[in-house]
């Protein structure tokens, strides 16, 4: 679980005692080293390039990882009146470096650090060996001194001395355990209620959320520098393999962007239209490549080493044709897509590129830089989110725009499932987002009970337009007592409280704006707290909304479906319009028990040709290479006679 070593773009600082900088280094390639000495004690080893590293034995620090997202901290050390920032390092493993830094000095403190006098008294040799990684005891121990050393803040004045107790009320007295509970349970800064971060990597470590090897073999291709494009059914965890893949490069120069605004909020990124500058992209080249010759993005196009596109089967081909022109002319490189490595992920068999009026469709495989820009595909083949084997298969065959009978009786039968429970209605898959608004505003009017407005705070105004196209809940969210409701956000994955969880209002809480209390399919019934998004749009802007991770959900469209799973659906599909539609509706589905299809027929089931004829050549070449490779892996192997 720990890092030992990471390297960034960095700063040490040496300071007086007023916090004036005295000396100054900086470089763009530092790397920051844990280990121990011969004493045992942590030491923090800070290596510049072309300069003698510096160590430092641990005692007290002072860790800012408020933008540890965003591959950004400082490490303070105050009796060395010195400190180091860091940016532009991997997220993942700054946060897991600086977890394991601050927990391992918390572990040394409970044990008792060798005193100076019997270091100087010492004659062993000095060492600097790696540190070992994380353990549950490590975690374990860190949180029962941080929850000992909060009950003694708690029992003392504001000037240190105890609190003066009246009578010895041993029988209301909480338990440690309890009191230990409610101090691991934080609000953070943005209103989202979880356990604090040593607490979370004890559930990380009890209960690790693994990548298979399908997964590791896309991840070691992106670590490699190669140009990818991977692919898979719905619930393959493409969306989860993305994040991992941004939480492992260097954000200062990786964008991650989505097609529509819904998948590049799953990422934590941007439209691609809005990365790219270059409007719809209807325009001439030269229009285009013009408009991405403005100076705020054109800087965005140099800084860009590693470009991420999600939901990839939207994407336009003749556009994705004018990006690698625009790319090879604004980096100014003749590689293929100006030297930028791509990252491309979606599913060519689900939603397909929106069209007007007879325009001929164009997917992106049959774009002319597409051969030349990818360098390996790989199809994930593993579902996570149904485990049901004939539910599987049964949405196998319709992705492929196949329906055998017993896919149709099966899909056929469900139109008689009752899965309302506990007052919690099956959403409405729509294919129109009129249908959509319509079906939720005429069932909120017929709700008796008082409204709760819930207005969003929003960092710029002047972005309002951009923030409701990326944000998945609106500016506005009116609830009241019975209103059908969903998360729009992972507030609590390990109780079910995720992205698409199923509730209904029952309450709210006292007080001037209170928390809307809800009731979910899972059990809990919980108030849901505000909480924030971020997005970034072109020029580097980072715009947020606050509001609660709530939307009505009588109905919702397919489109804004995409990468939820849904504890109870109905789907009608007699308006479906578009190849992959009813895949996409279905595969949104746990279950069989959870999903009612109220008009299924055949006739709505449809594949793409031009896309099936693609995934057969990348299956067909899949087998050849892992043929090859067991090929050469046999000749290797050593004969036994």
């Amino acid at each position: 679980m720990a890092l030992s070593s990471i390297t960034c773009n960095g700063v040490y600082e040496e300071l007086n005692p007023k916090g004036e900088t005295l000396r100054k280094l900086t470089h763009k390639n530092v790397t920051l080293s844990l280990g121990r000495n011969e004493f045992r004690d942590v030491v923090l080893c800070i290596n510049f390039p072309n300069k003698r590293e510096m160590k430092y034995t641990l005692r007290e620090i002072q860790v800012h990882k408020m933008f540890a997202k965003d591959g950004k901290a400082t490490i303070k050390l105050p009796a060395e009146n010195a400190q180091v920032m860091i940016s532009n390092c991997a997220p993942d493993k700054l946060i897991m470096f600086l977890k394991t830094m601050s927990t391992k000095l918390e572990c040394l403190r409970k044990q008792g650090f060798v005193s100076d006098r019997l270091k100087w008294k010492s004659d062993l040799p000095r060492t600097f060996e790696e540190i070992s990684p994380l353990t549950m005891r490590d975690l374990k121990e860190a949180n029962e001194l941080k929850a000992k050393a909060a009950e003694k803040l708690e029992d003392c004045t504001p000037k240190g001395k105890r609190k003066r107790v009246v009578g010895d009320d041993k029988e209301n007295e909480q338990p440690a355990g309890a009191k230990l509970a409610r101090k691991l349970i934080s609000t953070d800064d943005k209103g989202t209620v979880g356990l604090r971060d040593s607490a979370s990597l004890l559930t990380v470590i009890e209960n690790p959320v693994k990548l298979n090897k399908e997964q590791n073999a896309v991840l070691e291709a992106v670590k490699g520098g190669r140009n990818i494009f991977f692919t898979g059914s719905a619930g393959t965890g493409k969306s989860f393999l993305l994040r991992r893949i941004i939480g492992s490069l260097a954000p200062q120069h990786t964008y991650p962007t989505a097609s529509t605004g819904v998948a590049a909020c799953h990422i934590g990124g941007t439209t691609l239209h809005q990365f790219a500058g270059i409007g719809s992209g209807a325009g001439t080249l030269e229009q285009c490549i013009e408009l991405a010759s403005r100076p705020q993005v054109a800087q965005q196009w140099r800084r860009c080493n590693h470009l991420i596109i999600d939901e990839i089967s939207m994407v336009d081909g003749d556009f994705f044709d004018k990006l690698e022109t625009v790319a090879r002319v604004i980096k100014k490189s003749d590689k293929p897509f100006g030297g930028i490595q791509l990252i491309i992920c979606g599913d060519f068999l689900q939603l397909p590129p929106v069209v007007k009026g007879e325009e001929k469709r164009k997917f992106c495989f049959q774009s002319k830089s597409w051969r030349k820009c990818i360098d390996i595909t790989m199809e994930l083949t593993d579902v996570r989110r149904q485990s049901d084997k004939t539910f599987i298969d049964i949405l196998q065959n319709i992705r492929l725009g196949k329906c055998p009978d017993y896919v149709y009786s099966t899909l056929r039968g469900t139109a008689q499932h009752n899965i309302q429970q506990h007052g919690i209605l099956a959403t409405q898959l729509c294919t129109h987002k009129e249908d959509v608004n319509q079906i939720n505003n005429f069932q909120l009017k017929k709700l008796t009970g008082p409204s709760h407005v819930y207005e969003a705070t929003d960092s710029d105004e002047v972005y309002l337009k951009q923030i409701n196209y990326l944000s998945p809940v609106p500016a506005s969210l009116s609830l009241t007592v019975g209103a059908q409701v969903m998360l729009a956000k992972n507030v609590d994955v390990t109780q079910g409280l995720v992205n698409g969880a199923r509730g209904v209002v029952t309450g709210f809480e006292k007080g001037e704006g209170g928390c809307p209390i809800v009731k979910f399919l899972c059990g809990l019934e919980v108030p849901v707290k505000p909480t924030r998004w971020t997005f970034k749009i072109s020029g580097g802007v980072f715009l947020t909304r606050r509001q609660i991770p709530l939307k009505l959900a009588w109905a919702i469209s397919i489109h804004k479906s995409q990468g939820m799973t849904l504890d109870c659906v109905e789907i009608s599909l007699s308006k479906v319009f578009e190849s992959g539609q009813t895949y996409v509706a279905l595969s949104r589905a746990k279950n069989l028990e959870g999903l009612r299809v109220l008009d299924f027929d055949r006739k709505c089931v449809r594949a793409d040709p031009d896309v099936l004829k693609f995934y057969h050549k990348m299956q067909l070449k899949q087998k050849m290479m892992s043929g090859a490779v067991e090929l050469e892996s046999d000749a290797k192997r050593p004969k036994h006679w």
